[in-house]
């Protein structure tokens, strides 16, 4: 699939799936998250392992998301 083709089926889902818009803005969450644990200099131990939780988490969601286009796909839209 193409980019701006996958571009468009991520705006339809986001349009007409509830649960696909919950993960999304979930994954965006993490992601500021994981950009603010980034910026640090010196993160603590706890730190640090938020960090490796959020990005399997994060990558948890992703796994979601892409099986929800694909489904989303394979039914012809």
């Amino acid at each position: 699939m193409s980019a701006p083709a996958s571009a468009q089926v991520v705006a339809e889902l986001m349009e007409s799936n509830p649960q696909f818009r919950k993960l999304k803005r979930q994954h965006a969450d993490y992601e500021r998250r994981l950009s603010e644990l980034g910026a640090r200099r010196f993160p603590t131990y706890e730190e640090q392992l938020e960090e490796a939780r959020l990005k399997k988490l994060k990558l948890n969601l992703k796994d979601r998301m892409a099986s929800i286009v694909q489904r989303h796909v394979g039914r012809g839209r």
